[in-house]
């Protein structure tokens, strides 16, 4: 999306947020098949196709700057959705490193870097920033290089320490979390912090996952999608604020579900960065109304038919129990029980 229009819209309180056609096709719909039970689905973050938001290492959208605002409303209402233990400064370093030169690297029209040894001059021109820096030097920074990177890429970041045999949730920036909190999960190990996951144990997804990450090689990223659900498009849906949001789950009904539910997915990235060793661990949120799903047929029967079928304990983590039939009831005007070849293109 190298034309991009950024759109002026908020994530809270009236909810302007809305996709535009071209944000409809290239929404990551994480369904290939009619049913779904917990999966790793990992896969190397290699280049996508043109326009897809696997096709650079971080993805600028159309939502951009607006997210960004979002995202230091967040921080002013609540500083704990930014911490970092001490020992990961270098951690740090390595974060605006990757962050800086992938960004001026896959939108050159966007975002500049300009290297003279130490000092280093950056110029984002959506937000309007331009800083002068000494690269090590956190002083010569307005905030810390986490922070100053973190507030100007979309998504949730994540800084793991690997130590001990695992691997530690020691630094995040967490703006737009799915109903977890990084001030009650900083500082924790792997198997800790996905505790409250269902079914993981039993199957031993998360053994596997932590040994395959700890065996993750610089300059091999990965990727994986997550999902859940949201009512309205908020982008905040932490437990810290849960008696502000947690209310509208009991507004959806089957006749306003198609404006109110939204499946929210989450294209999760993990880097390993050199001077630190420590895995960079990327959360990037996209948001789409059963509406807007709607406009690709195959999109919402297959949507229909993956809730109807869905293990009774994802419904209780995710938190769609309460509108689970609602939903169901708006997505099965759409499902005419015809097949759907496998697959999660649009068409």
């Amino acid at each position: 999306m190298n034309n991009l229009a950024y759109k002026r819209e908020t994530f809270r309180n009236d909810y302007t947020y809305r996709n535009s056609p071209a944000a409809i096709r290239r929404f990551p719909f994480p369904f290939a098949e009619d049913q779904y039970m917990y999966s790793v689905n990992i896969e190397p973050h290699q280049p996508g196709a043109p326009g897809s938001i696997v096709e650079h290492a971080f993805d600028i959208d159309e939502h951009y700057v607006s997210e960004c605002e979002d995202k230091l409303l967040t921080l002013a209402q609540d500083k704990g959705r930014y911490a970092a233990l001490p020992h990961m400064m270098d951690a740090q370093w390595d974060f605006l490193e990757l962050t800086m030169e992938s960004l001026a690297r896959d939108y050159p029209h966007l975002f500049t870097l300009a290297k003279d040894g130490d000092r280093w001059t950056w110029r984002n021109r959506p937000l309007e920033i331009e800083d002068s820096f000494v690269f090590g030097d956190a002083s010569t920074l307005p905030l810390e290089p986490f922070d100053y990177m973190g507030r100007q890429t979309q998504g949730d970041f994540v800084l793991l320490d690997q130590r001990e045999g695992t691997l530690f949730a020691d630094a995040g920036f967490i703006t737009s979390q799915a109903d977890w909190s990084l001030a009650f999960d900083i500082g924790m190990s792997w198997h800790e912090w996905h505790g409250p996951v269902p079914q993981v144990e039993k199957m031993g997804i998360m053994d596997r996952a932590l040994k395959f990450l700890m065996s993750l090689q610089q300059g091999s990223p990965v990727r994986r999608l997550n999902w859940t659900m949201t009512i309205n498009p908020l982008l905040d849906t932490s437990p810290e604020h849960f008696p502000e949001w947690g209310p509208s789950k009991l507004t959806v009904t089957p006749q306003n579900a198609g404006e109110k539910a939204h499946l929210r997915v989450e294209l999760q990235t993990m880097f390993r960065l050199p001077r630190s060793n420590a895995i960079l661990f990327s959360i990037r949120c996209y948001l789409i109304s059963l509406e807007e799903l709607a406009t690709y047929p195959r999109w919402a029967k297959r949507f229909h038919r993956v809730l109807k079928g869905l293990h009774p304990d994802l419904l209780e983590y995710k938190g769609i129990k309460v509108y689970h039939e609602a939903v169901l009831a708006w997505l099965s005007q759409h499902d005419d029980g015809a097949e759907i070849a496998v697959g999660t293109h649009p068409d």
